[in-house]
């Protein structure tokens, strides 16, 4: 209905992405391959301004989580995801994007997930990598 603002729910269906990949243990190796890959990445290394990754690394995992129909406490302790927002302060370019993307691929590939999990994962990352580029080259 028009103007009716629906609360979300707490109930997660069985049948999320979230839970056809392996839950939450499956985003936990995901992150953690990417990020080994950001911190020795120099295009990307300096996007992160903490001296220790594991602050990125926590909430990147709990929004996926999130994203993909788990538990929803990156709302609960961070409110609205705002992506381009929460971005908007760093430099990202065509090349920061793709250098992203190449790290990200790699902790996708590791997880050798079946075309009908890999597609839709890859899709929105894809899709996210280049509606943060806030910076033309």
């Amino acid at each position: 209905m028009v103007g009716v603002t629906q609360q979300p729910s707490t109930a997660r269906p069985a049948d999320t992405l979230y839970n056809a990949v392996g839950g939450e243990e499956t985003f936990r190796r995901l992150v953690a391959h990417f990020y080994a890959g950001v911190a020795e990445d120099p295009l990307l290394r300096p996007l992160y301004p903490e001296g220790d990754l594991s602050g990125a690394q926590e909430r990147l995992r709990m929004f996926l989580v999130q994203y993909w129909g788990g538990p929803s406490t990156y709302s609960e302790q961070r409110g609205h995801p705002r992506l381009r927002m929460r971005h908007a302060p760093f430099a990202i370019g065509p090349a920061q994007r793709d250098a992203w993307l190449v790290r990200m691929q790699a902790a996708v590939d590791e997880l050798n997930l079946p075309p009908e999990h890999f597609q839709p994962l890859w899709d929105y990352l894809t899709m996210a990598a280049n509606s943060l580029v806030n910076r033309p080259e």
